[in-house]
């Protein structure tokens, strides 16, 4: 006999969405887990004290789950606890390590029995990686660790203390000291430099082109490498950059690449910036695409590559909401 857990949230207390997030959980757990709905001897729920609207077992048997015995408890108030939470146990009859599964940001318990998922998502300047990374992490409900924030304070830090872009040495020194941090206030992320917030001044043109200089050498790349190893160890996110799938998490559990053709990505990165009130120059700036996708794909450490094993997506003629979409559908051929 084998045990599953999983946990979802809910945004209401409402029959409706009871009935959605149930027959969600169980679905994923039943794909992750392989199993059959016969190989289910029983599932066991809790929910939170704040949720009354309807029984999670009444829905798992109108989710199709009705083959086995299905049972409803309610959870004792615990101060500092999930709010509108249901957590559900499965008990399999089967051979196999379980996957657990926890979704809409419910929290795991048990920490021994958590899986971390980490999925990078690669690309050149302007492919929609970020954009794209952002809306699998939110809807994932996980973490999204904005790798390219990180390299545009280390080149904001370089650029206020007139450093040298190419002295190497001379970076390390500035950043060795440095403190940077991504934070979440309200949903949005934040860079915070030295305990101050630039998310809207590392986005400046002048920032992102000394960014992929700063990032092209070796002991800044693997100072920040370092850290975003250290959060993807300890929380499932997403991650985007130029190396991802090939150096920082080689053993990521999706990888994607992302590529479009250079006139696309700079009209795209053209619309952003004038959106943002910035004053830019197209054929400039589809110039210093071309430029920065032969620095970053010829350096000699880390640089622009489609891993062996990533997926590659070409987004020229693709919305976000189709990229997004083709993303989540093979990460569901797998879940």
């Amino acid at each position: 006999m084998v045990v599953i857990r999983g946990a979802t949230t809910l945004e209401q207390d409402e029959k409706e969405e009871i009935r959605r997030a149930v027959a969600e959980l169980l679905e994923q757990i039943a794909n992750r887990n392989s199993l059959k709905k016969d190989e289910i001897v029983s599932i066991v729920f809790s929910s939170t004290s704040d949720i009354h609207s309807y029984y999670p077992a009444k829905a798992a048997r109108e989710a199709g789950f009705d083959g086995c015995s299905l049972f409803s408890a309610q959870e004792p108030d615990i101060e500092g606890g999930l709010v509108l939470c249901i957590r559900v146990m499965l008990f399999v009859e089967k051979d196999m390590k379980p996957h657990h599964v926890y979704l809409r940001g419910a929290k795991v318990l048990r920490k021994d029995l958590s899986d971390i998922i980490n999925v990078a998502i690669d690309g050149p300047a302007g492919s929609g990686k970020s954009t794209v990374a952002k809306r699998v992490a939110r809807d994932y409900h996980i973490l999204y660790l904005d790798t390219g924030a990180m390299y545009r304070a280390c080149a904001l830090k370089a650029l206020e203390a007139r450093a040298d872009l190419e002295n190497e040495t001379a970076l390390m020194d500035i950043f060795r000291d440095m403190q940077l941090g991504v934070v979440y206030e309200d949903g949005v992320q934040k860079t915070m430099l030295d305990g101050r917030d630039v998310s809207e001044e590392i986005r400046r043109p002048e920032i992102s082109t000394a960014a992929s200089v700063v990032s092209k050498h070796p002991s800044v790349r693997m100072h920040m490498v370092e850290k975003q190893r250290e959060i993807a160890g300890k929380n499932s996110c997403v991650l985007d950059g130029r190396d991802i799938g090939t150096v920082v998490l080689p053993d990521a559990d999706f990888k994607f690449f992302l590529t479009a053709t250079p006139e696309v990505r700079a009209k795209r990165r053209y619309d952003e910036l004038v959106a943002k009130g910035h004053s830019v120059d197209f054929e400039e700036l589809k110039r210093e695409i071309v430029r920065r996708d032969d620095r970053d794909s010829t350096r000699a450490f880390a640089p622009l590559k489609k891993a062996d094993d990533a997926i590659e997506v070409d987004t020229t003629g693709m919305t976000i909401d189709e990229v997004v979409a083709f993303v989540k559908s093979k990460m569901q051929e797998r879940i």
